[in-house]
């Protein structure tokens, strides 16, 4: 097959600057990289022909292959010797004013015909492009980090991008090796920008006190299978790196409420509590291994009262045939006994609500999440209310943990845990398909390449329901009367009509 670009150019030999030089040297490009720092390119090189000398030991590159790899790798020290290169990928500092000038430079250097790339991963192409005399042929091209195991690559279309500058890019990106996804130029792309909701919820549950950092990641490990809880994820990325983008994206779409920062952040940020790189971040590590609080143990109960259920509580027949199977003793009245333990399954909302607006006591009332089917997760979430009785809480607490499922209690929230952050998810992703930032097909891909979620959002909110999650939503924007919680029209308009969120229209 014919490389789509035979002479490229890589501006920047940092990380990203190698990995995109990489991978372009395996597809089959020349490469020049350049660096204002010429120590840095010659050290980027030497470690490149480190990579391929390991995987010729391993069996997986001949001698060969690794020597054509290291023969397409050249030096460059001045940008005029860059006028040869059909095509340039700029992996600078992020600024908007470094990488305007780099591109003004270029631009009297390179061919007419030279495809000029940003790897941006905040800031606008279109912006970047201005200054330029042809931004028709400038586009956003981000890559993620580390490049060459990260599959998936943004291609960006500006403002004044020519369509077949992007087709090219695509191409390309696929010669490499990684799948290329199409997005227009808005504030986070696809990646940073359907990202928003995992962390940004997570820190706005912790900061109503309903649970702490470890017990909000084991709940979104074990009951809706992410790789890392939002805590491990920010400890690993840092938040030097982290937090900035939180507040780029929120001030882009000027203080949109979804996508809120929040004061935790940006207090440990202040105080250089970055992650596992600075040794301390939600977790404390040694020797770079996180160290995890004890579970609560279950608590000891001499005799369990008798369980009565909510008539509306989600998946009602579910959580009767486990209590059932827990060997519960279960109450049929139509209201329960003055010793029985109430058990309610809100969607959105707080057990508070539930218990007044359906008569209950309070005091022994307990909700449990059933967003998701038992079944299918690894921990049951409950939850109190501020007048929950230690002895009921207790109770339920040794009850849904008699067959030796993990279980973590909460205090109230509307949305528990996993409500709230997957609604959210499921409702940003929404949005994206609705401002037709990209296809619907695009974005489950780069959000499961990208980011590693166990389903794409869109696919996520067609697997618990788009009306079950639209309820959360409903419920959680009547609990806290936030903006933030407001439904797509998107997903409102799917889940009232019982369409597939994934569906493609005609």
């Amino acid at each position: 097959m014919k490389i789509e670009f035979n002479n490229i150019a890589v501006i920047g030999a940092g990380a990203m600057g190698r990995g995109i030089a990489q991978i372009a040297a395996q597809a089959g490009s020349q490469v020049c990289l350049f660096d204002t720092v010429a120590a840095s390119v010659d050290k980027s090189i030497a470690d490149l022909a480190v990579v391929w000398d390991k995987q010729v030991a391993k069996g997986k590159l001949t001698p060969e292959q690794a020597a054509a790899y290291k023969n397409r790798l050249t030096p460059c020290s001045e940008l005029s010797q860059l006028a040869h290169c059909d095509a340039v990928v700029e992996a600078i500092v992020e600024r908007l004013d470094v990488k305007q000038s780099v591109f003004k430079q270029l631009e009297a250097v390179v061919s007419p015909q030279c495809v000029l790339a940003t790897n941006t991963s905040s800031l606008s192409v279109t912006a970047i492009a201005a200054g330029l005399k042809h931004p028709e042929r400038f586009a956003g091209y981000h890559f993620f980090n580390p490049v060459p195991l990260m599959k998936v690559v943004e291609v960006i279309t500006g403002l004044k991008t020519s369509k077949t500058v992007c087709e090219r890019l695509v191409q390309y990106a696929s010669q490499m090796g990684h799948t290329p996804v199409s997005a227009s130029d808005t504030p986070g792309f696809i990646v940073n920008h359907a990202g928003r909701a995992y962390g940004t919820e997570a820190l706005r549950i912790v900061s109503e006190g309903i649970a702490d950092f470890a017990t909000i990641d084991a709940i979104l490990k074990d009951q809706v299978g992410f790789k890392l809880g939002p805590f491990e994820l920010m400890d690993l990325t840092a938040l030097d790196v982290s937090h900035p983008v939180m507040e780029s994206v929120y001030r882009q779409y000027y203080d949109e409420p979804r996508y809120r920062p929040s004061v935790i952040t940006a207090q440990r940020l202040a105080g250089g509590v970055l992650g596992r790189k600075t040794g301390e971040g939600f977790y404390p590590y040694v020797d770079g291994t996180q160290i995890k609080p004890a579970q609560p143990p279950v608590p000891s109960v001499a005799e369990l009262p008798p369980v009565w259920v909510s008539p509306r509580a989600t998946r009602r027949a579910e959580l009767l045939q486990l209590l059932k199977n827990l060997g519960a003793k279960i109450e049929t009245g139509q209201s329960p006994s003055m010793q029985a333990l109430t058990i309610v399954a809100p969607l959105g909302f707080d057990v508070t609500t539930v218990a007044v607006v359906e008569r209950y006591d309070p005091s022994r009332t307990v909700g449990i999440d059933m967003l998701i089917d038992d079944a299918a997760t690894k921990r049951r979430v409950l939850m109190t209310n501020p007048a929950t009785r230690h002895d009921m809480l207790d109770a339920a607490h040794a009850l849904f943990a008699k067959d030796g499922k993990a279980v973590s209690v909460i205090r109230d929230s509307g949305g528990f845990v996993t409500q709230r952050v997957v609604a959210a998810i499921v409702n940003i992703a929404s949005d994206i398909c609705q401002q037709q930032i990209c296809s619907p097909a695009d974005l489950e891909t780069a959000v499961t390449l990208g980011l590693g979620y166990p389903h794409g959002p869109l696919a996520l909110g067609d697997l618990l329901g788009p009306t079950n999650v639209l309820e959360v939503l409903f419920n959680m924007q009547t609990v806290y009367g936030d903006p933030r919680y407001r439904p797509s029209p998107w997903l409102r308009r799917r889940g009232a009509i019982g369409l597939s969120l994934t569906h493609v229209e005609t």
